[in-house]
């Protein structure tokens, strides 16, 4: 018994730092926004899910009591992606402005409306079940960045836009919390972590075969309207 809340206090809290580390990953790409005063066509919508995907996360732990680390890294997660958000909104261009704020308010309306429907429409155990696969439908949207990042990779040879360390910091985060959720029998909290570990293995892999690659394809220009 004693090493079983062990393991589960040790994977939880390795998970929490390691996803606390993915959370300030996007420092640097900001502090290039913030020299530049441009967003350089940076897109705004990973921040924007991640936001609204950490604000799923806090209403499940909520409702499913007991799961502190989970309210702790999340709302680390909402802190983060809000201020990401709000650098963005400063230096992008009026048309990216309007885009982001109509995309926040359509996510807080999608958000508001989940919360309010399993309030009123389902109770105790069954809210926690549908809530709780609901977040991992939402950790799958977050892949889609990483997915077009290993495309890109896949297509120029070039692991620039994929650095190994952040891949394996994603990938043990990813294992680490998939252990806590076993641990705990809390099975959203493990399976939703299974893609995010096999993104991060097959990340790794390409980076090991395209390390070493000097070709860079360049994208083809585009035409002037």
């Amino acid at each position: 018994m004693a090493l079983h809340h062990g393991l589960t206090l040790a994977s939880g809290i390795l998970g929490t730092i390691f996803s606390f580390m993915v959370y300030l990953a996007p420092i640097r790409t900001f502090h290039k926004v913030y020299k530049r005063k441009s967003t350089e066509g940076f897109p705004s919508l990973p921040y924007v899910v991640e936001l609204f995907t950490s604000m799923l996360w806090i209403y499940y732990a909520i409702l499913k009591r007991g799961a502190l680390l989970l309210i702790i890294i999340n709302s680390v997660g909402c802190v983060t992606e809000t201020l990401y958000i709000a650098l963005f909104l400063f230096y992008a261009s009026k048309k990216s402005k309007i885009q982001v704020v109509l995309l926040v308010l359509l996510i807080a309306l999608g958000y508001g409306l989940m919360v309010i429907l399993t309030l009123f429409l389902a109770k105790g155990q069954k809210r926690i079940q549908v809530v709780g696969w609901i977040c991992p439908v939402f950790n799958l949207i977050v892949l889609a960045d990483p997915l077009c990042i290993m495309r890109k990779v896949i297509r120029t040879k070039s692991v620039e836009f994929m650095p190994f360390p952040l891949s394996f910091v994603q990938t043990i985060g990813a294992v680490m919390w998939f252990f806590h959720g076993l641990l705990l029998k809390n099975y959203h909290l493990a399976f939703s972590n299974v893609p995010g570990f096999i993104v991060g293995i097959v990340q790794m892999g390409l980076y090991i075969v395209y390390k070493n690659s000097k070709e860079i394809l360049q994208e083809p220009p585009k035409l002037e309207k």
